[in-house]
Parts: C-alpha cells; structure tokens; sequence
C-alpha cells in the first residue's frame, strides 16, 4: 500500500468523523432547544390546567351565580302568589350567600344591594301587591347592573385562557421553525452522506458483488477493475433464478395438490376434497336462493363381480364408469368417488327434478354400456342412485337422506333412481 493510498483512506475516513461530529453537534443544539421550547409549553400548559382553568371554573360559577339571581328577581315581579314570591326571596338569599359571590367584591355589593330591594320590594307585596310594579323601574337598573357583571365576568374568564393559549401557540410556532431546521439540517446531512457512501462504499462493493458472482474454481482468479456496473445484472440473474425456482416449486405444489385431492383409480376427486367444495357450494347457493341436489349413487352387486371376474375387472369397471361420468355430467356438476364403488354427486342450480331426469338418463345409458374386460368378454353393470335437496341444510344431512334413498334404490330391485322425498 502506498502512502497516497493510505493518507486517501485517512482523509475519508476523517471526513466521516468531522462531518458525524459536526452534525451531532448542531442536531444536539437544536434538540436542546426544541427541549426548552417543549419545557415552556408544558409550563403553559400547568398553568392554564392548575390556575387558569380553575379560575375561570370559578368565573363562570359566579357569573352562572349572578344570572340565577337575576332570574329570581325577574320571578317575584311576575310572580302571581305571595307563596311563589316567597320561594324566589328563599332563592336570593340562598344565592346571594354563596361563597363564589362574598369572595368577589363587587359581586358581593351588587348580590347585597340586588338582595335587600327584592326582600324590600317582597315585603311591601305582602302589605299591597299592586305596589310591586311601581318598583318594577328600580329593579330594572339593578336587573342591568346584574347582567353587564355576568358579561364582564365571561370576558375576564375568556380573557384568562386567551393569554395562555397565545403564549402557547407562539412557542409551538417557535419550535416548529426550529423543527423545520433540524429536518434542513438532517436532510443535507442525508445527502452529503448518500454521496459519501456512493463514492468511498458503494463502488467497490459493487466491484465485489460482481466478482463473487463469478466466481468459479475454473476460472483464475477475480480482477477487480476501477469502475464495472454489474450488480444490477447480478440481481436480475438471481431474480430470474428464484424465479425459476419459485416456478418450479409451484408446479410440483399443483402436481402434488392434484394428487391429493384425486382418486388414483378414476381421476375424479376424492372424498375429502368432495366435502370441502360441496360445502362451500351449498353456503353459497343457499345464500342466493338458488336450488342444488346431492345424490349417491353405488354400483350393483359389484362385490359379486369382484368374485366372479377379479379385482383386477371390477377396477377397469370403475374406470370405465367415470369415464362416461365425464362425458354425460356438466362442467358444473361435481363428482367423487366416495368409498369402494360408491359415488357422491352434488349439482349445483340443479332441482331434484332436473338432477334426476339426467341421472335416469346416465343410469341408462350406464346399464346399456358395454364394458370390454382384459381378456375381451362383455359386461354390463347397472347403478342404483338416491337423490335428495340439499337447498337446506348442511351438505352432511343432504347426503344422510341421500343414502337412505339409495338404500331404498337397492331394497326396491336396484338399477333405480330414488328421490328422498319419495321414500317418506
């Protein structure tokens, strides 16, 4: 290494230093400010929570105090009974002693002088109430002294918590314009950064990355050029190689997916599989209304053909039967192999009228089908079905009443399609 190389390292290096001391320092003053801006704005609020709230509590008391008095005074002028006049004299010197009004001076003076005319005014109505209203005129300065209190009062109060809110809102304002420096400062701080990064990290990182994306025991050894822009062509060729990948994960997902839901006999779907769509098909015609049938349907006296010609016949029976299920069934209609030689259908949008003219015609056709065995001989197999609605009720109730119709198809000579309804 020479010495121009090492005293470049040096200085970059001091230039991370010098700039991270600078920008601590500056962002330290400002956070330090910010600090006792935040400290003054939680004084002002103490104050306005432990004085200047409570005070105008303590304003709007008495003004609320005030206001009572002067209604009372308004009620013994209108007042029609010397027992309605009384109650309202009870009022005002009940208010006119409360503790808000004798701490306050001139709500004090204004409550006694407003107490004694109406006690005055009460009592001349006892001896002739048709005086009361030669006294309606005082009253009325006095009514006014009350009100223009009550107004004076609110404005102190509001008063009160305007000059707090100021001092508030011109600090917040002050430390948002120190905000807003702080984020200039850290933003420039950002940048000389990124271009810092870029210059003394960034490029010879990418020199690497290249490098060790060929890297190879066939190949010499890694050289590492000034300048060479591959790491984005290395991320892509990674990109495409996990998404190779993932495409290659997928496709064994759906092979194996497709192997877990199907019979590895007839290729229709199993009987797990069958129950999960089946349901999710009925909550969803049941919830728009719409009509679906479920039937089970079970080859005849397929243990005895077993016996007679093998398993090895009764396997190419059964896939002889779902093959022509294939060609005679919907795209809509779901079919599975339920267990051995029984079959579950379920047809969506389908009446148990509907579904059963088709599957009269599939039985039909099934029983006229000549099945071709391994050593050439014929056969003909026939099928027993049991219908039932399904437009109600789990999928699991449907299938309980079409089994017992199937069990009546076998009890009533098989090679039938029975409908559960007709079975009651």
């Amino acid at each position: 290494m020479t010495i121009p190389e090492f005293q470049e390292r040096y200085r970059a290096r001091l230039a991370f230093v010098i700039l991270a001391s600078a920008f601590a320092l500056l962002f330290s003053v400002v956070v330090a400010l910010l600090a006792m801006d935040q400290h003054r704005v939680l004084e002002a609020s103490q104050r306005l929570q432990q004085d200047t709230i409570p005070q105008i509590i303590r304003f709007q008391r008495l003004a609320r105090n005030l206001e009572h008095l002067r209604q009372e005074g308004e009620r013994i002028f209108s007042a029609t009974t010397p027992e309605g006049r009384q109650q309202s004299l009870f009022l005002i010197m009940l208010v006119a002693s409360h503790p808000s009004i004798l701490e306050h001076p001139q709500s004090a003076s204004a409550a006694r002088d407003a107490e004694r005319f109406l006690v005055e005014t009460g009592n001349q109505a006892a001896r002739d109430a048709s005086q009361i209203y030669q006294r309606y005129g005082e009253w009325q300065n006095l009514s006014k002294r009350l009100s223009l209190l009550v107004d004076d009062l609110s404005v102190q109060g509001a008063s009160l918590a305007t000059d707090d809110l100021n001092d508030m809102v011109e600090v917040m304002q002050l430390a948002r314009t120190k905000l807003i420096g702080a984020l200039l400062l850290v933003g420039c701080f950002l940048l000389l950064l990124i271009w810092l990064l870029n210059r003394h990290l960034i490029r010879p990182l990418q020199r690497i990355d290249q490098a060790l994306s060929s890297l190879s025991v066939e190949q010499p050894a890694p050289q590492f050029p000034d300048a060479r822009m591959a790491e984005i062509h290395a991320v892509e060729e990674a990109i495409q190689r996990l998404h190779a990948s993932l495409t290659s994960n997928d496709a064994a997902r759906r092979e194996l997916e497709l192997l877990a839901n199907r019979d590895g006999l007839t290729g229709l779907i199993n009987r797990r599989h069958f129950m999960h769509v089946a349901d999710a098909e009925l909550l969803h015609a049941q919830r728009l209304g719409r009509p679906v049938t479920v039937a089970l349907g079970d080859l005849d006296y397929f243990k005895r053909l077993n016996d007679t010609y093998g398993h090895a016949a009764g396997d190419t029976v059964l896939r002889a039967f779902a093959l022509l299920l294939d060609e005679s069934l919907r795209q809509s209609d779901l079919v599975c192999r339920y267990g051995g030689e029984e079959f579950a259908f379920l047809f969506p949008d389908s009446s148990v009228k509907q579904a059963k003219a088709l599957l009269e015609r599939f039985r039909q056709r099934f029983a006229e089908h000549d099945i071709r065995l391994a050593d050439g001989l014929l056969i003909r197999v026939t099928l027993s079905i049991g219908l039932a609605d399904a437009s109600h009720g789990t999928i699991d109730n449907a299938l309980h009443d079409a089994d017992f119709a199937l069990y009546e198809a076998k009890r009533l000579g098989r090679n039938r399609v029975i409908v559960a309804t007709e079975t009651a």
